[in-house]
Formats: C-alpha cells, structure tokens, sequence
C-alpha cells in the first residue's frame, strides 16, 4: 500500500472547483469510464474519498473490490516544482462502498458544501479507496515528503 504524500492533500482537498480529479472505473466492456468528481478528497495518508450521488454507468459499476484510478492535474505544482512533469499525479487503489455507519458520516461531514448541496436528501453513499501505487506522469513512482 502506498502513501498519499502530505504535500498533495491540500492541493487535492482544494482541487474544486478548477482542478477537478478525474476518477476512472472499469466498465463490464474492458473500456475506462472517467467522470470529474468534486467530491474527492484525501480521506487519510492511504485513502481518498469521494461521494457518489450519480445515476450513470461509473455508479452502476461501482462495487466493492471496484479498481479506480484517480488522475489529479493541477498546472501550478509543475510551475512550483511540486509535480514537475505536468503538475500531474495518478493514484491507483481499490474501492470499499460504505453506504451507512461511520465512515459514510465522516466522508459526508467533510464534504465540501457544493457536493453537499447536489444531494440534499443525502441518497449517495460513500467510497473509500485504498491506494496501491501513487505515480507521476511518467510512470515513476511519487517520491514526495
């Protein structure tokens, strides 16, 4: 299991509305299905979080065990140094479905009001993703912190 550098939460919580992650799921076909997901965040060192309120296929395929990647790109790392090629970082980790208890409350508690606001009777559920292998652009493993 791999890290999620500290030096990319911030970045990543703050990622709305401009720098949207993108999350990919593997849809029966073998095709990627990539949707923007404002409501990803880092949930802890090994995790990131996201509520998924949607109705489409990404939802419908979305199961426990699920592999997601999650694709952050936000131009200002590469101008700073952070994330120097691109100012890109991909994630790679296996999704759990909480759709009640604890970690369902936390992800709702944190997120940010404009996700909030798009599931007012609170229908979505909760996925944690536990990350397996965190990279740059290239390929190379991230090496932050």
């Amino acid at each position: 299991m791999t890290r999620i550098p500290k030096i990319l939460h911030e970045p990543i919580n703050t990622a709305f509305p401009n720098d949207v992650c993108l999350v990919a799921t593997v849809l029966p076909s073998g095709f990627a299905q990539v949707s923007p997901r404002g409501s990803t965040q880092v949930f802890d060192d090994r995790h990131f979080s996201l509520w998924e309120r949607g109705k489409g296929s990404t939802t419908e395929n979305l199961v426990d065990g699920s592999k997601v990647t999650i694709y952050f790109r936000k131009p200002q790392l590469r101008a700073d140094g952070t994330l120097p090629k691109g100012g890109i970082a991909r994630f790679y980790g296996i999704a759990r479905l909480h759709k009640s208890g604890a970690v369902y409350e936390e992800v709702w508690q944190r997120l940010i009001q404009p996700e909030k606001d798009r599931d007012p009777q609170k229908k979505g559920f909760a996925v944690l993703i536990e990350v397996e292998r965190a990279e740059e652009l290239d390929g190379t493993p991230l090496a932050l912190d």
